[in-house]
């Protein structure tokens, strides 16, 4: 007889930066090791109705990795665009010109505005300032061939997600996100120099957000199910503490 049961994997060290030491990343609120705050010069239009930010100017090599090509149009998610407020290198405005404060960014994440939440929001930060590149699952980078303004060319997305070719596709899919639900939330790769939206790979794994309860044996088969080979990984946030686990199937033998 063959018994199947639930392992639990690890939990930090499993999800961490290749330079990194073994020392516990711990977040507080406001609190961002290891990061390096730049001088503003991007500018983003924050478009209530998409619960998403228009990205008008856009310098550095940080938007090689961030944001989504819609129509020839640079968008960018709320994680997105707190995370590049707190570090300096972005400045977000409404449909005033009037620059919006760090204070109101935070508001909207704690309000679910477009599909967020603060724990989304500080997996998001854990990953991003270790190097990691991450997207909202299920939403490719892009969808067809669009020139930017250095004249480089962006491909159609070959990762394998459901095409959504409008940017109302993705606020109509944000807008039916079940928060409390688990659920794959972003695509993870690895830090890639020489990383392109037009051909981005698989991603290295898979995260759901776990909140509360873990999650049940019929949901992780479930979840398993959705991401097609890759793999799958949880994520536990506690007091500004970013935990990630596993679960493996094991057999256990009979007993005499």
């Amino acid at each position: 007889m063959e018994i199947e049961d639930w392992a639990v994997g690890s939990t930090d060290s499993e999800v961490s930066s290749p330079d990194s030491d073994n020392d516990d990343h711990c977040y507080a609120f406001g609190d961002l090791p290891k990061l390096q705050f730049r001088k503003g010069g991007s500018k983003a239009h924050w478009k209530e109705e998409l619960g998403m930010a228009e990205v008008v100017t856009n310098k550095g090599r940080m938007w090689i990795t961030t944001g989504i090509v819609r129509a020839g149009k640079l968008y960018i998610f709320l994680e997105d665009s707190l995370f590049l407020a707190e570090i300096g290198a972005l400045d977000l405005f409404d449909d005033d010109e009037k620059c919006i404060p760090l204070e109101d960014i935070y508001k909207k994440v704690a309000g679910g505005v477009g599909g967020s939440s603060w724990e989304s929001f500080e997996v998001y930060r854990h990953l991003k300032s270790l190097g990691y590149i991450i997207k909202r699952h299920g939403v490719c980078w892009s969808m067809k061939h669009v020139k930017s303004a250095s004249g480089s060319v962006e491909g159609e997305s070959e990762n394998g997600c459901e095409e959504r070719a409008s940017v109302t596709q993705i606020t109509e899919l944000l807008s039916t996100m079940q928060i409390n639900e688990p659920r794959p939330v972003f695509d993870v790769y690895p830090p890639n120099s020489k990383f392109r939206k037009s051909s981005p790979g698989e991603p290295m794994f898979i995260l759901c957000i776990s909140s509360g309860s873990p999650p049940t044996k019929k949901q992780i088969e479930a979840l398993e199910g959705q991401c097609e080979g890759i793999p799958l990984k949880f994520c536990y946030v506690e007091h500004g503490r970013v935990s990630f686990f596993s679960f493996n199937h094991i057999e256990l033998p009979v007993l005499p």
